[in-house]
C-alpha cells in the first residue's frame, strides 16, 4: 500500500465512517481462545479493532500517522505505524488477521506472503468492504438517485482504479486462502442529513476532486440533498451490504 488517500480526511473518517455489525466480530471470534493475538491491518482510527472483545490481544497497524493520531484507545490494543506489507510480528504468532475496507489498496502478492508468515497454521484472515448505500424505503429513491449521480458523474473519475474491487464487494479480488463460508452481514444505521453528508465527504474521490479542481463539490451536493431530505435533523435508515472474504491459512 504505497498511496495514501486518507490522511487528509482522518478526522472525517473518525467522525462519520459507519461501525460494523457486532455479529461479524462474534463470527470471527468463534475459533479464538482467550489472549489470542489479532492483527488489525490498515486500522485507520481503530474502528474495527475496538469492536473485538477485550479478552483478545490486538495489534492495530496503519501506515498513516494522521489516521493513528485519531485512534480510539483500549487497554488490549497496541497501535503501531507500519505498512500492510511489513508486519511487526514474529513467524506464526497471529491467530486472526483482519482488514476492514482496505485490502484493495495493498500489493496483494507481498501482503499475502506476509500474512502467511505471521499466521499460525490454521489461522484465519478476514477482509471486508462495503460500497454503496442500499436503497431503503425510508431513504427514498430521490435521495438514492442524488447520491448515485454524485458517486458516478461528479466524483466517479476521481476514484482510484482499485475501487473496482470494492464495487464488486471483493467477489473477484485475489484471495489465495481456503475460503470459509460466512453468513451475510449488513450495516444498518440511522443517520440525519449532517451525518450522511459527513460520510460522503470522507470519500477518497472527494479529496482527489478537491486536489485536482481546487474546488469542493460537497456544498452543491448538500444543497440538493437538503431539498430532498426535509428536516435535516430527522434520521433515516441507511443500509450497506458487507462484501466479506474469510480464509484459512494452510
Amino acid at each position: 500500500m504505497n498511496n495514501d488517500y486518507f490522511s487528509s480526511q482522518a478526522d472525517a473518517y473518525r467522525r462519520f465512517r459507519p461501525s460494523y455489525p457486532e455479529r461479524l466480530f462474534e463470527f470471527l471470534s468463534n475459533e479464538l481462545h482467550n489472549d489470542s493475538l489479532i492483527w488489525d491491518c490498515a486500522t485507520g482510527n481503530g474502528q474495527a479493532a475496538m469492536q473485538f472483545d477485550q479478552r483478545f490481544k490486538i495489534v492495530a497497524t496503519d501506515q498513516s500517522s494522521s489516521q493513528l493520531s485519531h485512534r480510539s484507545f483500549s487497554s488490549n490494543i497496541l497501535y503501531a505505524q507500519a505498512k500492510a506489507e511489513y508486519a511487526p510480528f514474529g513467524d506464526r504468532s497471529v491467530s486472526l488477521v483482519t482488514v476492514a475496507q482496505a485490502l484493495h489498496w495493498f500489493d496483494f502478492d507481498v501482503f499475502y506472503r506476509e500474512v502467511r508468515r505471521v499466521l499460525k497454521p490454521g489461522g484465519i484472515i478476514s477482509a471486508w468492504t462495503y460500497s454503496f448505500l442500499a436503497a431503503s424505503p425510508q431513504l427514498g429513491s430521490d435521495i438514492d438517485e442524488c447520491v448515485r449521480s454524485f458517486y458516478y458523474e461528479v466524483v466517479g473519475s476521481y476514484w482510484p482504479p482499485e475501487r473496482r474491487w470494492v464495487d464488486q464487494l471483493y467477489e473477484a479480488i485475489p484471495f489465495p486462502f481456503d475460503d470459509i463460508q460466512a453468513p451475510d452481514f449488513y450495516l444498518d444505521l440511522s443517520w440525519d442529513l449532517i451525518e450522511l453528508v459527513g460520510y460522503l465527504s470522507s470519500w477518497s474521490s472527494v479529496a482527489q476532486y478537491i486536489k485536482v479542481n481546487k474546488a469542493d463539490p460537497m456544498p452543491d451536493l448538500e444543497r440538493q440533498l437538503t431539498r430532498l431530505w426535509g428536516d435535516p435533523q430527522v434520521k433515516k435508515t441507511m443500509k450497506w451490504k458487507l462484501g466479506l472474504r474469510v480464509g484459512r491459512n494452510d
